[in-house]
């Protein structure tokens, strides 16, 4: 009986500001991950500045992928796929991806693989939960997306609710702005909120029977409270203002999803995308998570919620497995959508 030969994928990933590279054996073993974070460079401006983050992924990006290759101690002639983020994210960082991976695949001779980008966030949990297989619910938050999705099968997907403005992560982000945080600020305010008390009133949002959120009003009401203490002369507690911040993020994040899993059924609930390392928000999910019959929690890794390859290595292979390749016609979509771009899309 012959043995099954291991697939290797190399995956790059440039759709913000995190400039990535990864190989990944059979879509759980990590041989390497080596990124290049553009955050010190970001801070100078208090967000990402788009043309900057193109101009830095252009700097880095042979440097990154060969860093990768020589750390997985492989060459690209051991590579049997070449995965890259392709969508959704800003339009120049993803082009300098997309072009790159198009190259290589050319100049290699090896099969493309175009990836969704919040696919990789939610296969990043096979990187720690290696046998953890559809279907589960999967609430993904980040500074751009805020999706609760039920993941049908490996590729499919159903989004049975997203943010209607604000992602969670950017009101993170504007209210660390207002506070005068450092950049990002989210991080920064879980640190802060485990150190308050929630004094401050604050409106929760969307809060309806619908899977969809809404952070739009609620950073406007941490903004309007900031301004209206400053102009009256009342100094505001930081730590409380974060605590009472903080606690309606995570309340809304965390009903919704419970209420979901209840209504559908499901038996794995999982987190995925930038603000799954937010520590209110894993230790809301985990309690409640209790209360719930025969219902698992699987948390990705730290190293493995903010941008990386190893995520997109991993999804990559979803898509290698069902014969699901790109030719070197593959554009970026900055919209890409989820749920049509699976391998069970229309």
């Amino acid at each position: 009986m012959s043995e099954t030969k291991d697939v290797l994928i190399l995956a790059i990933e440039s759709s913000c500001d995190e400039t990535a590279a990864a190989v990944v054996k059979n879509g759980r073993e990590v041989l390497s991950n080596v990124i290049s974070s553009q955050i010190a460079l970001h801070t100078l401006y208090g967000g990402v500045v788009p043309e900057i983050a193109s101009r830095k992924h252009i700097e880095k990006i042979n440097q990154v992928i060969e860093e990768a290759l020589k750390e997985a101690e492989v060459t690209l002639d051991d590579i049997d796929a070449i995965g890259v983020t392709y969508g959704p994210g800003l339009v120049g960082a993803l082009l300098v991806g997309v072009a790159e991976a198009k190259a290589i695949a050319y100049a290699a001779g090896k099969p493309l693989v175009g990836v969704h980008h919040i696919e990789g966030h939610i296969a990043a949990n096979f990187i720690e939960h290696k046998e953890l297989e559809p279907p589960f619910f999967s609430l993904v938050v980040s500074g751009g997306h805020t999706h609760l999705v039920r993941v049908k099968d490996y590729g499919k997907f159903d989004i049975i609710g997203r943010t209607r403005d604000d992602a969670a992560g950017e009101a993170y982000d504007k209210v660390g702005r207002v506070l005068n945080l450092p950049y990002p600020g989210g991080p920064v305010l879980d640190k802060m909120a485990h150190l308050g008390n929630a004094n401050y009133p604050l409106p929760k949002p969307l809060d309806d029977d619908s899977y969809n959120f809404s952070f739009s009003g609620l950073k406007s009401a941490v903004i309007n409270l900031a301004h209206n203490h400053k102009q009256k002369g009342l100094e505001i507690n930081q730590n409380d203002l974060a605590t009472s911040f903080q606690n309606v993020v995570v309340d809304v994040l965390v009903d919704k999803t419970i209420r979901a899993a209840k209504e559908y059924g499901v038996k794995e609930i999982m987190l995925a995308g930038g603000v799954s390392a937010n520590k209110g928000l894993r230790e809301k999910m985990m309690e409640e998570v209790k209360h719930l019959e025969s219902v698992e929690l699987s948390l990705p890794p730290m190293k493995c919620c903010t941008d990386n390859a190893m995520m997109i290595a991993l999804a990559g292979k979803v898509m290698y497995d069902n014969n699901k390749f790109s030719d070197l016609s593959l554009g970026i979509k900055p919209h890409l959508d989820l749920e049509l771009e699976s391998i069970g899309g229309d």
